[in-house]
């Protein structure tokens, strides 16, 4: 994973989604995937593909006549992208703000909340080992 992860504006999450969920893809399939809910031409969405090609979002194989991507981040990675857009803009860098609003404005479960305590636990005792070597 890289140590920057990358931003991706909301058409790109619209394509790498689709990209995801189907590659290895040509562009007329994203295209086709997303006319309905964002009415892009063949040409806009090939040509979103191909600048995310050149920021590294994608990969492109040309097959004669035919291009296939592949995207060449995990969804963690854009996901983790996101979190520290949030993080540094919305909340200044620091993280216990962030996390005390997701928790005070979210519905969580018992079950979810045992889940997020565990994670926690977990993340103590690898930094606990990690000290002691």
């Amino acid at each position: 994973m890289s140590a920057n992860p990358t931003e991706l504006t909301e058409s790109e999450w619209a394509i790498i989604k689709t990209v995801w969920a189907v590659e290895p893809c040509a562009a007329p399939t994203v295209q086709e995937a997303l006319e309905k809910s964002h009415g892009w031409t063949y040409s806009t969405v090939r040509t979103l593909m191909d600048r995310m090609v050149g920021k590294g979002l994608l990969t492109a194989e040309k097959i004669r006549n035919l291009t296939l991507y592949r995207s060449a981040i995990t969804r963690q990675q854009a996901q983790l992208g996101e979190l520290r857009y949030a993080l540094r803009h919305a909340f200044d860098g620091a993280l216990k703000p962030m996390v005390e609003t997701l928790l005070s404005t979210e519905k969580l479960s018992a079950a979810e909340l045992d889940e997020l305590e565990s994670l926690i636990q977990a993340r103590r005792k690898a930094g606990a080992s990690r000290k002691s070597k």
